[in-house]
C-alpha cells in the first residue's frame, strides 16, 4: 500500500486555488490506487510553529532542556515520520510576495534535520530520502514561469532546494499563473492546471 502526504499551506481557505487543485489531485490518485493511504497537514489552518531559540536547539539536536525543547521534538519527529512513510508528496504552495507562505517554510524548518533527513560529509551535504516523488501545486497571481518577472520568483527555487536537500529530486512543478489577471485568465490557468496534473498525477 503507498502512502500520500498532502500539505495546504494556503491561508484562503475555500476561496484558495491551490487547495482546490490538490483535492483533485488526492481523488485522482485515489482513484488509480483505492488502497492509498493518505495523511493529510493543513499548514494553512493549523500551522507549525515559527522557530524560537527553544525549538531551534532541539531540533538541531541539543537534548531538551525544558518542556517547550521536549515539545518542538516531539513534534519534528512526528513531521518527520510523516514525510519518511510518505511514497508520494503532494505540495499546495500558494505564491506570497514573491516566495512561500511562512507556514510552509515552518514545516520545511522542522524536517530539515542534520542526520536525519540529511547529512554532510567531506562531498557536500548528502539527502537522506531518496527514491520520493513530489508534486508541488503553484498558485501565483501574476506570470513568474518566464518573462521580466521571472527574476521575483523565490518560490520554485526555493522549494526545489529544499526537497533536493533531503534528497527528493523527482519533482514535479504544476504552475496556476495569471490568476489575477481577470476572470477569464483564471479560469484558464486552472483549467491548465487540472489538464497538466491529470497527465502527471
Amino acid at each position: 500500500m503507498s502512502t500520500l502526504l498532502v500539505l495546504n499551506s494556503s491561508a484562503s481557505g475555500a476561496a484558495s486555488v491551490s487547495r482546490q487543485l490538490i483535492e483533485e489531485t488526492v481523488t485522482r490518485l485515489r482513484g488509480q490506487d483505492p488502497a492509498l493511504k493518505v495523511v493529510e497537514r493543513d499548514l494553512g489552518t493549523s500551522p507549525v510553529p515559527h522557530l524560537t531559540a527553544d525549538s531551534a536547539a532541539a531540533i538541531r539536536g541539543t537534548e531538551p532542556a525544558n518542556e517547550a525543547q521536549t515539545q518542538a521534538r516531539a513534534l519534528s519527529d512526528a513531521l518527520v515520520e510523516e514525510l519518511k512513510a510518505a511514497d508520494v508528496i503532494v505540495i499546495g504552495a500558494p505564491m506570497y510576495n514573491f516566495g512561500i507562505p511562512s507556514t510552509l517554510k515552518a514545516w520545511f524548518d522542522y524536517v530539515l534535520r542534520a542526520g536525519v533527513t540529511f547529512k554532510y560529509s567531506e562531498a557536500g551535504p548528502e539527502g537522506l530520502l531518496k527514491g520520493k516523488r513530489a508534486i508541488v501545486v503553484e498558485s501565483r497571481g501574476g506570470l513568474y514561469s518566464s518573462g521580466p518577472a521571472q527574476s521575483l520568483d523565490s518560490q520554485e527555487p526555493h522549494l526545489r532546494t529544499l526537497l533536493g536537500f533531503i534528497g527528493i529530486s523527482d519533482v514535479t512543478f504544476v504552475r496556476a499563473e495569471k490568476l489575477g489577471y481577470g476572470p477569464e485568465a483564471r479560469q484558464q490557468a486552472i483549467n491548465d492546471a487540472q489538464a497538466e496534473l491529470a497527465r502527471v498525477a
